[in-house]
């Protein structure tokens, strides 16, 4: 089965008829959920976001926020408050750098492009290998990213992007519950068998609003005190920690 095939695209990056097999994919594979939750799998469908979780891309965004900043006319965050900083809640992070929230899909479209031009971002080490546990562990994979696909296609291998059932880019930060619960109707699943996997308190927001587990990961964005205060219902110490998604 060609990648095509195989991933839907949203924001933009794909069309209509791409949609529609997607869709097709993921009703076909309805009785495999269900014989994964008969088995005793508690999230037979785990949706990650990208940056900070998957991808390594933390390094790129703090050099990359300069030229934003510059360019966007909102503060910066200086090297010795990066730590300060990781530990607020989205919207306190926002507002305390004077960032409009109207602004969000403006600048996140230049940081893609930005992302586009440069060599690709690694993934965290041991991520790929996961995946394949995950998926070989009989889990059904998607990726929901605020980031584009052709940028999470960059930095995905062939092997990894066989994995993965669906990659939905150019989420809004702010927004993805939207994103969330689209991926459930089409994937015929339901809210209480899905976790999505982010490193960002708007994640768990997100996972929230939707209604499904909310898997918070402590190597990311946002540090890990956030994340534990933010109370999601999993959290990993570890890249290797995710393994126990596959029950």
């Amino acid at each position: 089965m060609h990648d095509e095939d195989r991933i839907g695209q949203q924001g933009g990056e794909g069309g209509r008829g791409l949609h529609a097999r997607t869709v097709a994919i993921f009703r076909r594979m309805g009785a495999h959920t269900r014989s994964c939750t008969i088995a005793g799998m508690r999230y037979p469908l785990v949706i990650f976001d990208f940056d900070g979780t998957l991808a390594d891309s933390f390094p790129f965004f703090v050099e990359a926020q300069h030229v934003l900043a510059r360019r966007h006319g909102f503060d910066a965050i200086p090297e010795d408050r990066i730590d300060e900083m990781r530990r607020l809640g989205t919207r306190e992070l926002l507002d305390r750098l004077g960032f409009p929230k109207w602004k969000l899909p403006i600048v996140a479209a230049d940081f893609i492009r930005t992302m586009r031009d440069a060599p690709p971002v690694p993934l965290f080490p041991g991520v790929a290998d996961v995946l394949r546990h995950l998926r070989e562990g009989g889990a059904r994979l998607a990726i929901l990213t605020s980031n584009s696909v052709d940028n999470v296609r960059r930095v995905l291998d062939a092997d990894v992007m066989a994995a993965i059932e669906r990659i939905d880019g150019g989420a809004h930060m702010l927004g993805k519950h939207r994103r969330i619960a689209r991926m459930l109707k089409d994937a015929r699943t339901d809210a209480s068998q899905a976790i999505y996997v982010g490193d960002q308190v708007s994640d768990g927001e997100a996972a929230r609003r939707a209604g499904v587990a909310f898997g918070a990961v402590g190597w990311g964005y946002a540090h890990a005190d956030a994340l534990r205060a933010a109370g999601a219902e999993e959290f990993f110490e570890s890249v290797a920690d995710l393994r126990r998604l596959a029950g």
